[in-house]
Parts: structure tokens; sequence; C-alpha cells
């Protein structure tokens, strides 16, 4: 899988995905991640990639034409499965969508800034806009992370055991159950005598009631009415 971001401060995003689970997948030749400066593409001496609102207002706006570019330039490389803004209004980003975008070949990654993008990149340009929660961050540079990282990690072979991130929370709308290790006993603080048993079957079903009722305490949104 191929992940390209655009953005105009590339150097916030060179570290997060030198580490862990990201990298391997990255050493493994199964996922790469492409980072663009948007900076390149200004057709201005002083490589200006933002400019006035018509119409007045505080703020600034990222212009269209080097966003345009740079997008153009990737596509005549390769096809694009997703084209997607990161914005604080765009569809909820959730772990049904990292499961769909894992499926694809090539995204690409918009992070904006200031007071947004031009609305004609929004209107022509991009596919889908995607939220990572409802505040507002300086850009869409750890959005774009955050997006990258959840969806990475479940390309096929990125981690060693899938069966790991089949498990996660929200992949069946509950949380994950609380889990344990060695000690059994710290401080007189016990582990759940049914995860000692060895018994498989009860072990599943006491994980799944966990699960239940964790969800219903931190996270009842998530369970049908």
């Amino acid at each position: 899988m191929r992940i390209d971001i655009l953005t105009i401060l590339p150097e916030l995003l060179e570290s997060p995905f030198n580490h862990s689970i990201i990298k391997r997948g990255r050493g493994k030749g199964l996922l790469e991640i492409c980072i663009h400066n948007i900076r390149d593409y200004a057709q201005n001496k002083h490589k200006q990639v933002d400019d006035y609102a018509f119409g007045g207002g505080a703020g600034m706006v990222m212009m269209i034409e080097p966003i345009d570019l740079c997008i153009s330039k990737l596509k005549a490389e390769r096809q694009y499965d997703e084209i997607i803004y990161l914005t604080p209004d765009g569809e909820r980003f959730t772990q049904r969508t990292a499961n769909y975008l894992a499926t694809l070949s090539n995204i690409i990654l918009l992070c904006g800034h200031y007071k947004g993008i031009d609305q004609r990149v929004r209107d022509h340009l991009v596919t889908r806009e995607l939220s990572i929660g409802d505040y507002v961050l300086s850009g869409g540079e750890i959005a774009a992370m955050v997006v990258a990282d959840s969806v990475g990690r479940l390309v096929p072979g990125v981690i060693s055991d899938e069966t790991s991130a089949l498990t996660d929370s929200f992949q069946d709308n509950l949380l994950a159950p609380p889990v344990y290790t060695r000690p059994a006993e710290y401080k007189g603080w016990k582990v759940p005598e049914i995860l000692l048993s060895g018994h498989q079957q009860k072990i599943d079903e006491w994980k799944h009631q966990q699960s239940v009722e964790r969800t219903k305490k931190c996270r009842p949104d998530l369970l049908p009415d």
C-alpha cells in the first residue's frame, strides 16, 4: 500500500513513521509512505502557498494552484483510490473507515493549514474528507499521522500476528477487554482465575463479556439501542 501525504510542514511527519510497527511495515516493502512539500509546487518567487480570503475575514487560505499541481503530478504517475482532505468538519474517522482504507492500494492525505484550503480543492480534487475528532488542530499533519498509522498497521503482513489487530477496540463495536501479564499476583492484586484456567472457550466467553461491560460503562453509544 502507498500513502502520499501533502503538507507545508514535511519535517513534522518524518519521525512518526520511522519507528515501531510502521517502520517494520515500510522495511518489509508492504507499506510506502511518501511525504510531499506543497511549497515545492508554488509558482511564485517566495514559494507562497496561502493568500487572503475573498470577501474578507481573519486568517489566510491555502491556494488551489500548488495543491492542484502536486495532486496532478501524482495522479499522472499512478491511479489513486482516494484523495482525502483532513478537516475538522469532515466525516468522523472510525475503525471501520480504517479497515476500508487498508484494502486500497494508493491514497493521498492532504493536510490543511491556516483557515483551510480553497473550496475548489474540496469541490473538484478531493474524493473524501475525514476528521479525527470534534476539535481544531494547528494543521492536518497530526491527523494525517493518525490516519496513516491506524491504516498502515492493518495492511496484511505489517503486524506479524494479524489476529492481534482483529481483537483491537472498535473492530466489532466493542472496546477491548482488560489484559494482564506476569506476575499472576502483585501486592495482593490477582489476575482473574479464569485467565489462568487454560479453558479457552470459557476464557473467550469471559473476554467477550468484559468487552460488553466495558463498552456499556465507557462508550454506551457504540452499542445498539
